[in-house]
């Protein structure tokens, strides 16, 4: 795991490159030879970028399949984005519940971390 300040320099390359690629977009690989960086640190430095963007206020960071990476979009693309991510965490959150809790719950309704996790309402009865 890279140390936070090889985070901020990671970050601090792939916002400049994205900056100088605006308004067009990178895609990941496009990241990945623009900044001389492996995957994983293209990865870390993009979650890096989002926090440190967060942070101070800088324009936000988005993605699209055709589009890619971009920093700043308009008021649309920043929807469509957001309305994207909710949409994914909620089916992921979903089959989460469907496929792990809910099948623990059914076989073992008195357990401790099931009672934490579902409501006494719906915990299947013995």
């Amino acid at each position: 795991m890279p140390r936070p300040a090889q985070l901020v320099k990671h970050a601090d390359s792939i916002r400049f490159v994205l900056f100088e690629a605006r308004p067009a977009g990178l895609l990941f690989h496009q990241l990945v030879r623009a900044n001389d960086l492996s995957p994983s640190q293209v990865r870390a430095g993009l979650a890096a970028l989002r926090d440190e963007a967060a942070a101070k206020g800088w324009p936000p960071l988005t993605w699209t399949g055709a589009d890619g990476y971009q920093l700043g979009a308009e008021q649309a693309a920043l929807e469509a984005y957001e309305r994207q991510v909710i949409r994914e965490k909620l089916t992921e959150f979903r089959r989460f519940i469907t496929g792990s809790v809910a099948p623990h719950a059914a076989a073992l309704p008195g357990d401790k971390w099931v009672r934490h996790i579902v409501p006494a309402c719906c915990t299947p009865q013995p």
